[in-house]
């Protein structure tokens, strides 16, 4: 069995989630030559999961230095086993919440993809994403934004209103995420000291390679749901949701479930 840690009260399982990541991987990926890196930055990634996109970051900077933080002890021990300072010299990873970020001056670059969603307070990560950067630095952020998976929260919200037997476990439940309009992330990168760059919105499709994909990323990715729910009773529960949501949107040709997402992309500056 694997061990599982506490994160921000969720419990993450970092290999599964490993596992069924590709799509968070490939935005990373268009993501990442965005950052225009010169070779020498320090930069810091924010919500590094297992490690990987970090390690390519990594790649692009022989001469610089990347620093991974995740609140999720699991996360963390993972990506330190996979990518071991001693055959990555430029490459680190701590136990840290964003909420809570320690560094003075210490960055160039503080990136984050497919993270920052998960935290509710804005405005505490972006102070210290604001102190950690070097007078002139830049940010570069990807998150879900407002109106993000609307399509698996329909069915959701369905299941929690219309059913007894989920109901039940969602008393005094709310919303766990922070989907925003560029428009309110404007307004706190200014509130933060920080000023924007570029802050859009735009859709993206994400795949899965049938029931068995979709599933796995409601599994290791809606835990705020999926912990409400008793442990004996969490398969029944995301194989609902999987079959509701196949019943509505079919798989193509080629048994690809496409489900459609809302990025919020920012880039902001930390000014003199």
């Amino acid at each position: 069995m694997v061990k599982m840690a506490k994160s921000n009260g969720y419990v993450w399982d970092a290999k599964d989630y490993a596992k069924n990541s590709a799509n968070q991987f490939a935005w990373a990926q268009e993501l990442i030559p965005k950052l225009k890196l010169k070779g020498t930055e320090a930069l810091l990634d924010i919500g590094c999961g297992d490690g990987k996109v970090t390690a390519e970051i990594a790649k692009a900077l022989p001469r610089g230095r990347v620093v991974g933080v995740d609140s999720s002890e699991e996360m963390i021990k993972l990506a330190q086993a996979n990518f071991p300072q001693k055959a990555h010299a430029n490459l680190s990873f701590q136990l840290m919440d964003a909420r809570k970020l320690t560094f003075n001056e210490e960055f160039d670059k503080v990136f984050s993809n497919a993270a920052l969603h998960w935290v509710v307070d804005q405005a505490a990560v972006l102070e210290g994403v604001q102190r950690s950067l070097q007078t002139g630095g830049r940010l570069l952020f990807q998150m879900a934004g407002k109106g993000n998976a609307q399509d698996v929260l329909d069915i959701i919200d369905e299941l929690l209103t219309g059913a007894a037997s989920w109901k039940r476990f969602f008393d005094g439940f709310t919303f766990p995420y922070a989907f925003l309009s560029p428009e309110e992330y404007r307004t706190l990168l200014a509130e933060a000291g920080l000023t924007p760059l570029r802050v859009e919105i735009f859709p993206k499709d994400m795949k899965f390679t049938g029931a068995e994909g979709l599933a796995g990323w409601v599994r290791t990715t809606w835990l705020p749901f999926t912990e409400r729910i008793p442990i004996e009773q969490r398969d029944s529960f995301v194989k609902e949701i999987v079959n509701r949501y196949l019943k509505r949107y079919s798989p193509d040709a080629q048994g690809v479930v496409h489900l459609r997402m809302i990025r919020l992309e920012v880039e902001a500056r930390k000014p003199a």
